[in-house]
């Protein structure tokens, strides 16, 4: 059975979501990052970054990297409809916005949130201008989301059809709910777009499952 170790609020969400839109059988395995299991040497047996989440299965495959585990669901139970058909214009097109949205939007919010990463201990005013300068580009690339969502009018972020691109948008968009100015939900088709992705019953099991509570965008 496929196992997914993940941890609540965190990229996981973007695979459980998925999961569940599928209606997979799956086990969720807590890695309690409260008390650093995702540095432990079982968990860092599975994924040598440290980073959650990771994906097992009973035929011995151990897969680390959202985007990657994203991929695989949807190349191993493509009834689920969860992506273009390969070789299609739109799949490469799912291509280049599952890449952008780990590569670029997720890169710049995990500098936001984590901008003593960057620079020298006790540099506070550093932090600040990190963090500031990460909150610049997080805006624009909200933008371009919100651009996206406008140019095709549809209710998914392809179009006419949920793929697994929405758990990701939903899950990044979400991470901005706390921002004092312009979360993701003041845009004008964002905010809409993020309250239908809330309202399916896949993503309300797994806020439940995942104990969190409003704001949930």
């Amino acid at each position: 059975m496929i196992q997914l170790h993940y941890y609540p609020a965190t990229a996981s969400m973007i695979p459980h979501l998925l999961l569940e839109e599928m209606g997979l059988p799956f086990e969720l395995v807590v890695v309690d990052r409260a008390v650093d299991a995702h540095r432990a040497p079982a968990y860092l047996a599975l994924n040598p970054n440290g980073l959650i989440p990771a994906l097992t299965d009973g035929d011995g495959l151990v897969l680390y990297e959202t985007a990657a585990i994203c991929l695989h669901l949807c190349d191993t139970h493509p009834q689920a409809g969860l992506a273009p058909a390969l070789g299609t214009v739109q799949r490469a097109h799912f291509y280049k916005w599952l890449v952008w949205l780990t590569n670029t939007l997720q890169s710049a919010l995990i500098v936001y949130f984590y901008p003593q990463r960057w620079v020298d201990d006790g540099n506070d005013d550093g932090v600040a201008q990190v963090k500031a300068h990460a909150q610049s580009k997080i805006d624009g690339m909200l933008d371009q989301l919100d651009a996206e969502l406008a140019r095709h009018g549809g209710p998914w972020f392809m179009g006419e059809a949920f793929t697994a691109l929405d758990p990701y948008v939903f899950t990044l968009c979400r991470w901005t709910r706390n921002f004092s100015a312009r979360p993701a939900r003041s845009l004008p088709k964002l905010g809409p777009y993020l309250q239908r992705v809330l309202a399916r019953p896949a993503t309300q099991r797994v806020m439940a499952t995942e104990q969190l509570s409003a704001p949930f965008v």
